[in-house]
């Protein structure tokens, strides 16, 4: 076998297993991005989306500084390249203010549908952007796991509307956010991506909160809940980051629409939602798609 076959190859292998321990944490992260969802709705049945947005960003970031403290690496938090930063954390905060005006004017299975567009988005961007290749299998796999999504969610036919505009705005400025974690800088942490975000986070949802009409009273249940939405928004945000940073972004993207199983086991449990035939084809459509691109 030729001499650069074989130096390619061994080039190949420390690429191919970054990719997979990102995955792997990258599968991780929407777990817990989705056990963070089933507690926000449980909140929202007693309180408006923002202030529950509010309470859980917030305790996010109690949390992410209160490690710092004990830790006495306080300034771990603070951004080394406060730019991209920030630019990150703007995206993401307008990210969130659309998929939730989309969640108000569209049923769920439509928004949710168009917010999955991100990985197509992100495997679009990270060629474009990033030089980021897909074999032909890998683009199969992606476009199969949104075929999966839609046979799961069997959304409705619904005439365009702002909502629809907002879903496809949602799912590109998060498409943006994670491709920006990919140019992020090795000197930058994680610690002051994710606190940069949660801090801006913070401060809009308590914006959008007064706009409404200001705060219901909370109990000290209420408080726990967000409390422990906060930790799981904490951990997910950190390993997102942790695996964009570590895998190519076109790989690691179209796992997001894991989501649909993830969000399948936690409706069962804490809300008995039942497990229809049409939801368990989608997902193993969606897990064909993820096992193609990582081939």
């Amino acid at each position: 076998m030729p001499a650069d076959i074989i130096s390619g190859r061994m080039r190949d292998r420390p690429a191919a297993s970054s990719n997979l321990r990102a995955v792997l944490v990258v599968l991780l992260a929407f777990c817990v991005f989705s056990a963070t969802d089933a507690i926000v709705k449980l909140l929202a049945q007693r309180f408006a989306v923002p202030q529950v947005t509010f309470m859980v960003t917030a305790a996010a970031l109690v949390l992410i500084v209160a490690q710092a403290a004990i830790t006495r690496n306080g300034g771990i938090l603070l951004p080394r390249y406060p730019g991209l930063a920030l630019l990150r954390a703007l995206l993401l905060a307008a990210d969130t203010l659309l998929i939730h005006y989309a969640f108000a004017v569209l049923p769920l299975a439509d928004a949710y549908l168009l917010a999955f567009l991100t990985p197509l988005m992100v495997a679009v961007l990270a060629f474009l952007l990033l030089g980021e290749r897909l074999s032909m299998l890998a683009w199969s796999g992606v476009l199969i796991g949104f075929i999966g999504v839609t046979v799961a969610l069997r959304p409705g036919v619904e005439p365009l509307n702002l909502g629809h505009a907002a879903a496809v705005g949602s799912a590109l400025l998060f498409a943006l956010s994670l491709i920006l974690l990919r140019r992020a800088k090795p000197g930058e942490s994680d610690g002051a991506l994710v606190a940069t975000l949660l801090a801006v986070l913070t401060v809009l949802a308590l914006a959008v909160t007064f706009v409404n009409g200001g705060l219901t009273p909370v109990t000290m249940i209420d408080v726990g809940l967000a409390c422990l939405a906060g930790a799981f928004m904490f951990a997910g945000h950190m390993l997102l980051v942790r695996a964009f940073r570590i895998g190519k972004a076109s790989i690691v993207a179209p796992f997001q629409y894991s989501q649909i199983i993830w969000g399948m086991v936690y409706g069962g449990l804490l809300f008995a939602t039942p497990v229809e035939f049409h939801t368990l084809a989608g997902g193993a459509v969606i897990i064909l798609s993820g096992w193609l691109v990582l081939k």
